[in-house]
């Protein structure tokens, strides 16, 4: 185990440097000259050069990469070219706030996704599976964006139900915090809910498949206790695999989302600099993005194997 785990975490760590990578050739063939665009048109080209010189842009691009990814590993993530502020300090607050919105948006879509699951599996090719199965398909047709309009049209316009633009303060009580992100928390919600429903729903269905399921349905037991006690524990890896995966989409995928009701997380945070061409903050938000991401499907992997007896010993 602990040799696989290694193993793992030694990919994961490979992954992320292979994601800095292309993070930073990304930013740096993107069009159009940084100095330039910070300066604006009444540059001079004396004031470029020195701009340039003060960047590093002068310095070959390998050398400028490895001169960035040592910093970044010391915790240095350098400073906004646009307002002259430091990332770490404005990223720190920004990722606090993005943690709480896909935290709440994970505690109501994954026990919501299991238990339909179950229960489209107790009631399997019957109304309620049906039902289930359609609305899941249905959402998963719907773009985020389309989601989280027709939301705001009819709780926030129509029905005032909560407000369309879901900005957040230090000093606002929890309540007033869940009331303000109640739509992005619906949208999100919406969105990895089919996907881990429909997961769910196919590992357990695979499991029923097993002998064992027939000789505890043989013995007596009802279809529920069947599913709870001998079906849904031996299906957990792939329902872990799938979760992870989702928990990293919110973290990761929440950038329309935010964008959408204004709400001040890291995807705002780096769609604002995008359009302000500020390649430092790109080149952080980005890597923290790889970062969560790759480190939630480690969890996942090193979850599944710890789950699966078969994964522990592949021989």
């Amino acid at each position: 185990m602990i040799r696989m785990a290694a193993q793992r975490i030694a990919l994961g760590c490979m992954l992320l440097v292979a994601a800095s990578v292309l993070i930073f050739a990304g930013t740096q063939i993107l069009p159009g000259d940084v100095a330039q665009s910070i300066l604006g048109r009444s540059a001079t080209p004396e004031s470029l050069a020195s701009l340039r010189e003060e960047l590093g842009l002068n310095k070959p691009a390998v050398q400028r990469y490895l001169d960035w990814l040592l910093a970044f590993l010391s915790g240095d993530l350098g400073t906004a070219l646009s307002n002259g502020k430091d990332i770490g300090e404005s990223v720190a607050g920004r990722l606090g706030n993005t943690l709480f919105l896909a935290g709440w948006a994970a505690a109501f879509s994954v026990p919501l996704a299991i238990f339909l699951g179950l229960l489209s599996v107790r009631y399997q090719d019957r109304t309620p599976d049906r039902m289930i199965s359609g609305l899941s398909l249905a959402s998963i047709s719907l773009p985020e964006f389309f989601i989280g309009y027709l939301l705001i049209y009819f709780l926030a316009v129509k029905l005032q139900w909560f407000p369309s633009v879901a900005t957040l303060n230090a000093d606002m009580p929890l309540g007033e915090k869940l009331r303000t992100i109640a739509l992005p928390v619906m949208v999100l919600t919406m969105v990895v809910l089919a996907h881990m429903m429909r997961m769910t729903r196919a590992a357990i269905l695979n499991v029923m498949q097993s002998a064992y399921i027939e000789t505890a349905e043989l013995k007596g037991l009802t279809p529920f206790n069947v599913i709870r006690k001998h079906a849904f524990p031996n299906a957990i890896a792939p329902i872990v695999n799938v979760v992870m995966i989702n928990l990293a989409y919110l973290v990761v995928g929440v950038v329309v989302v935010e964008v959408i009701f204004v709400y001040p997380g890291m995807g705002q945070y780096m769609v604002d600099h995008v359009s302000k061409r500020d390649v430092p903050v790109v080149q952080a938000c980005g890597t923290i993005f790889a970062a969560v991401y790759i480190g939630l499907n480690l969890v996942a992997d090193l979850v599944s194997i710890i789950s699966n007896p078969r994964l522990r010993h592949p021989k």
